[in-house]
């Protein structure tokens, strides 16, 4: 089973949350997904006008997908990478930077938001997300069942098994 390869909890999650909001804020994009680079959704926010967004599963692992092929074509072209993406439509646009070696900044944004604050916010949220990551990888959430769940289990598994 493919898993992600960073999990975000309790502190690192919300610094997360507040790095999305504040990129939406300044950039006045629609959504801002934190994505790993296999397509998982590390954390989403979405601006409170936007409509109803497409699907952030689908539109991570499409992105992921695409980031990996963007770095085969830099690496075909001599580049070691190319570290953000833009896609542009008549009325929408994605605007993807690298988060460091592990993780995804994606930002949709609409005709009403300036690409040039895109990037630069987006630039700057990226550099954030890129540290987060980091700490993600280097200090993994370490999870263990309180005492009161862990009571309760052995009860009920003692009962079970007649002990």
């Amino acid at each position: 089973m493919v898993e992600p390869s960073l999990v975000l909890y309790g502190a690192l999650y919300e610094r997360a949350m507040g790095v999305l909001e504040e990129a939406l804020r300044e950039t006045g994009a629609r959504y801002a997904l934190f994505i790993d680079r296999k397509g998982f959704v590390l954390a989403h926010k979405e601006a409170l006008w936007a409509p109803k967004p497409p699907p952030l599963d689908s539109l991570a692992t499409l992105v992921a997908g695409n980031a990996a092929a963007t770095q085969a074509l830099a690496k075909l072209l001599g580049e070691a990478r190319f570290q953000e993406v833009v896609h542009q439509g008549q009325h929408m646009g994605l605007y993807v930077d690298e988060a460091g070696e592990h993780a995804l900044l994606l930002l949709v944004f609409d005709e009403n938001a300036p690409l040039g604050k895109v990037k630069l916010h987006g630039k700057r949220a990226a550099e954030t997300l890129a540290r987060i990551a980091e700490e993600a990888i280097a200090n993994p959430p370490k999870l263990h069942p309180d005492t009161e769940y862990r009571e309760g289990a052995k009860a009920l598994l003692d009962e079970l098994f007649g002990n």
